[in-house]
């Protein structure tokens, strides 16, 4: 089971972006990497193509899971995840700071 997944509400740690927060759009497990929406943005000078307009675009970079913690569900601060096994065998992931449950 993952720490971090897709639709998690992750905090930057370092970086340029310290301090943000946006979801999970998407986890990239063999490069470790996350793809977090209004995170990490870059330009890019796009040419232009049938489908596309060209131009100079914004879009989200892929960030290392290291610079990222989830948001803690009670007060959006960063905290480490734990696990834990409920009462019908299910693995539930756990805030380590409030012991909130992370997954609903």
């Amino acid at each position: 089971m993952q720490k971090i997944k897709k639709g998690d509400r992750v905090v930057v740690l370092s970086g340029r972006d310290k301090g943000r927060t946006g979801e999970v759009l998407k986890m990239m497990p063999k490069e470790s990497k996350a793809l977090v929406s209004g995170v990490n943005l870059v330009r890019r000078h796009q040419k232009q193509t049938a489908q596309t307009e060209g131009g100079i675009i914004t879009k989200e970079a892929p960030i290392h899971v290291s610079n990222l913690a989830i948001a803690d569900p009670k007060d959006g601060k960063p905290t480490r995840v734990g696990f834990r096994i409920e009462a019908d065998g299910k693995k539930v992931r756990v805030a380590k700071r409030s012991g909130e449950l992370i997954d609903g």
